[in-house]
């Protein structure tokens, strides 16, 4: 009997939602294997399916235990929200077959049946926001590195992409958005219309209209989509809306458009357009700098029933040569005219934007130059037209502040000024907002802080450090393992963590680290053993390890602190120590460690716990939790793995 792997996507999770196909794949299956909340939320189709359930970091192990089903002659379900081949189960079912060999056609049937993505649901409940280019960006990086995320936001800024923010925060990923925000303001207004949806189509959905500027101030998390708008992104009666372009083309208020349809796709009518031809190209100059001329124009000409109207668009073109210093530049002319045609006279109306960029010269200096025109013509009873056109021009040449924000608006009053006939440099107020500080973001910095290794109390005078290093703007959190971990806006997280360090404290950063968890050794009275776990927090602590480690140390064989709890156990008892391997704190299968070794002499320990977290580091899958990979290597140092009795125990549904 030949098995099937069926790969699904149930879409945001409302039955009314779920396609026919998903349907009746999941009924038609002999196998469903998913996420524990994935599966509650298709309870209603199951029928005497057997189910195979896990929680969140488990993805592998579904995959892995899908395609043994399959292989095995039974028709097997995988299910995924959304869809299964964005950020779903789809791609990892396929490496986990690539990894056997798998061939389409020798192999087990698969069949990846789409869903609707959370970027389309949460669209269709904040209006129309992806009618433009768009794109996806995880915000998780469990699995990719965070600077690979963040070059793919900066790229999405710059290119001015609608972009839908998929995993943006957890309990303990809480930097990623704060940074992604912090980028996307180089690029986009602060006003950027920005769209929050948590649970799209389910009980507890919950929609944000807000700015690019204000969106930390909402509710953010793992069951929430993020969407930014472009540039051309409006709200309108509470709907985020993104032209697609149409009113370039057509008048949207009008019966009879000023094209017919044979005309609308001529070249004339589309000078935005890339030219079929390529432009003309000339190269020059000492240093080998490139010049580009790109030039377009538009002219339009509509009669009204009591006049006419002739619009005139003029064509500039600008070409700048660079020197020495291998300078380029480049000048882009977009242009586009509009004609409306009334009873009493007709209104043309002319909008040409131009900007030239020069990056050239020693200190990177940056050049803007940006010119802005506008025409506007009326037509009058008699048909005459008055024309009106001003030009006004600034140009900001290589100097040491860059194009900010701050700069343009600078830029903006110069303009104004010069219209009234006055003359203002901002340049120097540019130099002395800049040294002051204004307009300068600063970096959230996070650690955890302790007394120590032994010591389980803060002195006054350590509190009031804290009190003053966290300020109004940042924040402490108090955790169950002996740390208190501080988030704090600075510049200067140095000058932080030496005042930290020489009032006492024990600085350790935060994540998937090892972590050293001991008692208070019956405050110093039992404090034999208080060299040996200050030894294993010297060679190990904050080591990056493939999911957080904790190393309980206890300091009798009362083990009060629960050492034989975490990870690793350590417990000094009779002069020696007693070693524990794999233990589980978490959920309702939560174990002990297993008892691995008795009487550990005292010089051995601590070799024998790096070597132990070593191997870990290097042979841990990652986001695998030290006793999944105890279990799957069998043998550490000579310690051997005992399989635990097993349970049945169903999963506690974590929903939203």
């Amino acid at each position: 009997m030949t098995g099937k792997l069926l790969i699904v996507g149930f879409g945001p999770g409302s039955f009314e939602h779920i396609t026919k196909r998903a349907r009746e794949a999941i009924q038609e299956s002999d196998v469903i294997i998913g996420y524990n909340t994935y599966v509650d939320l298709i309870r209603g189709l199951l029928t005497d399916q057997e189910i195979v359930r896990t929680g969140m970091t488990e993805e592998v192990s579904r995959a892995q235990e899908a395609v043994r089903q399959a292989e095995a002659g039974k028709k097997v379900a995988v299910i995924s929200s959304g869809d299964a081949g964005v950020y779903g189960m789809a791609g990892l079912v396929y490496e986990v077959l690539m990894e056997k060999g798998w061939r389409r056609e020798a192999g087990v049937e698969v069949e990846v049946i789409p869903g609707i993505s959370a970027i389309n649901s949460s669209a269709s409940l904040l209006g129309a926001p992806v009618m433009h280019d768009a794109c996806t960006i995880s915000l998780s990086d469990h699995l990719t590195p965070w600077e690979v995320i963040a070059r793919r936001v900066e790229a999405a800024g710059q290119a001015d992409f609608v972009i839908a923010l998929y995993n943006p925060r957890s309990g303990r990923r809480t930097r990623q958005i704060v940074e992604t925000q912090r980028i996307l303001l180089k690029y986009r207004s602060p006003d950027t219309p920005v769209g929050i949806v948590k649970s799209a189509y389910r009980e507890r959905e919950h929609v944000v209209l807000t700015t690019l500027r204000d969106m930390l101030d909402h509710d953010i998390g793992m069951l929430t989509t993020v969407i930014i708008g472009n540039s051309s992104t409006a709200v309108y009666d509470g709907l985020m809306i993104t032209p697609r372009g149409y009113q370039r083309k057509y008048t949207l208020g009008a019966d009879v458009q000023p094209l017919l349809p044979h005309q609308r796709l001529r070249e004339e009518a589309e000078p935005w357009a890339l030219p079929q031809s390529e432009p003309a190209q000339e190269r020059g100059g000492a240093g080998g700098a490139i010049a580009v001329s790109a030039e377009r124009a538009q002219a339009q000409e509509h009669g009204g029933a009591g006049g006419a109207v002739a619009v005139s668009a003029e064509r500039e073109q600008a070409q700048e040569r660079g020197g020495a210093g291998d300078a380029i530049a480049v000048s882009a002319e977009r242009e586009q005219v509009q004609e409306r045609g009334g009873a009493g006279g007709a209104i043309a109306v002319s909008a040409a934007r131009e900007q030239v960029q020069e990056r050239s010269g020693a200190g990177d200096a940056i050049a803007v130059r940006a010119e802005r025109e506008q025409v506007q013509e009326h037509g009058g009873a008699g048909g005459e037209i008055a024309v009106r056109a001003e030009r006004e021009q600034l140009q900001e040449r290589a100097g040491a502040i860059a194009a900010t924000p701050l700069l343009l608006a600078l830029e903006a009053l110069q303009l104004a000024d010069r219209a009234r006939g006055a003359e203002r440099d901002n340049s120097a107020l540019a130099e002395a907002a800049f040294d002051a500080g204004l307009f300068r973001r600063q970096a959230i910095f996070e650690l955890a802080v302790s007394p120590g290794v032994a010591s389980k109390k803060f002195t006054a005078k350590q509190m009031l450090l804290l009190a003053e290093v966290v300020g109004e703007q940042g924040t402490m959190e108090y955790t169950p393992h002996h740390q208190l971990i501080l988030r704090l806006p600075t510049e200067k997280p140095e000058e932080v963590t030496a005042r930290l360090r020489a009032e006492g404290f024990l600085l350790s950063p935060i994540g998937d680290v090892a972590q050293i968890k001991a008692c208070d050794f019956c405050e110093g009275e039992k404090g034999e053993s208080i060299p040996y776990a200050d030894s294993i927090q010297d060679k190990l602590g904050g080591l990056r390890v493939p999911k957080e480690l904790r190393i309980g140390f206890n300091g009798c064989g009362m083990a009060c602190y629960g050492a034989v709890h975490e990870d690793i156990g350590i417990v000094y008892r009779k002069e020696k120590f007693d070693l524990f391997l794999g233990g589980k704190t978490v959920g309702r299968n939560a174990h002990p460690a297993q008892p691995v070794a008795e009487g550990v002499e005292p010089e051995l320990l601590v070799d024998t716990i790096e070597r132990i977290v070593k191997r870990y580091v290097t042979e841990g899958h990652p986001n695998e939790r030290f006793h999944k990979f105890f279990k799957r290597v069998k043998e550490i140092e000579g310690y051997r793995h005992q399989d635990l009795p097993v349970f049945t125990i169903e999963n506690a549904v974590c929903g939203d």
